[in-house]
């Protein structure tokens, strides 16, 4: 569907169905955004994080019981 058929499609829609599908498209630009920004971090820092044992020191303690000092 080509986006002007799509836009005079969503004018059809009463005003309360339009704000819905408004919202959602904006919620899923957003959701995506989100992603794409996670995953170009993720990029950025796994090769710190395979290569540099000072990030990684703590994990050495991932199994070991932890124990609240009251």
């Amino acid at each position: 569907m080509r986006t002007n058929e799509l836009i005079r499609e969503i004018r059809k829609l009463p005003l309360s169905k339009r704000i819905y599908v408004i919202e959602k498209a904006i919620h899923s630009i957003r959701e995506q955004e989100e992603k794409k920004q996670l995953k170009k971090a993720v990029d950025l820092l796994l090769d710190d994080y395979k290569n540099d044992k000072e990030l990684i020191e703590f994990t050495n303690l991932d199994f070991e019981d932890f124990y609240e000092a009251k």
